[in-house]
């Protein structure tokens, strides 16, 4: 059995703001929207373009988790 040798295998994946927009079936202006009010998910800049890495946005989609069905999530 060969060891994954892949100096990259161990990196949080990228997404684009476009992956992120199909991923949460929202629009690209609604993403810029909630960044501007604070309330979307933190980014990498890279030059003009921001990537989204997949363990900051499962960590914002934790804390927008209803913590009971049909309850607003409280914020501290």
């Amino acid at each position: 059995m060969k060891a994954d040798t892949n100096p990259l295998s161990g990196l949080d994946p990228l997404l684009s703001i476009d992956e992120l927009s199909e991923y949460l079936g929202v629009s690209i202006k609604t993403i810029y929207e909630w960044r501007q009010n604070g309330r979307g998910p933190v980014a990498v800049r890279m030059g003009r373009h921001l990537k989204f890495a997949v363990s900051d946005v499962r960590a914002w989609l934790d804390n927008l988790r209803e913590s009971h069905p049909g309850r607003p999530v409280e914020r501290g």
